[in-house]
């Protein structure tokens, strides 16, 4: 299958960039395409602007738009890998949603007014990564909260079916060993999604 990972992190040595690393090790010994979207890397311009929507309107896509939604159309599944900062994404990520998820591509109106998502028969599974602990954010109903404005907010209202959304909760504070244990699930996980 192809696989597309959108890798939202601007540090190489973080744990978020050691998940992808496992991530894309782990599809390619199960022998899927893999393509790698490292949205720092690319210094991708998050900022949705005017002359992008004046472009829209007249059926034209800023190349880097058109290049990322190439990508997204060559995936069969997305793995989406980032930190969860200020209870959300990180702002190169929500603004590559922002510019990339438009519409006409990703969804669009029916003469009824009803949706039309343009991204059904694609998967999506996301990894947030979060230094708070599990405990509180369970308690609190972060992860409840997160989920309906990612899994349901952005990736099934453009007909994704998401699979998995993993919280690593602690990675701040954790030794090394519950980093490994982490990289172990993430690895486990991928396997049972294609099982």
């Amino acid at each position: 299958m192809n696989h597309l990972i959108v890798y939202a992190h601007p540090n190489p040595n973080s744990f978020n960039h050691a998940i992808l690393e496992t991530v894309q090790s782990e599809l390619a010994n199960q022998g899927h395409e893999v393509r790698v979207r490292d949205l720092y890397q690319l210094k991708f311009n998050p900022v949705l602007s005017g002359e992008d929507f004046a472009a829209f309107q007249q059926h034209k896509l800023p190349p880097d738009i058109e290049e990322e939604q190439r990508h997204i159309a060559w995936a069969e599944h997305i793995v989406v890998i980032y930190p969860i900062w200020w209870a959300g994404m990180p702002a190169i990520l929500k603004g590559y949603i922002d510019r990339v998820f438009s519409y006409g591509f990703a969804y669009k109106y029916g003469e009824q007014g009803n949706i039309e998502q343009l991204l059904k028969g694609k998967a999506a599974l996301l990894v947030s990564t979060h230094g708070n602990s599990e405990e509180n954010y369970r308690q609190s109903g972060m992860y409840e909260a997160m989920k309906k404005t990612s899994d349901y907010g952005i990736f099934e209202f453009v007909g994704m079916k998401v699979l998995a959304h993993s919280f690593p909760a602690s990675v701040t504070t954790v030794d090394d060993a519950a980093r490994k244990s982490m990289l172990s699930e993430a690895r486990q996980l991928l396997k049972e999604l294609h099982a």
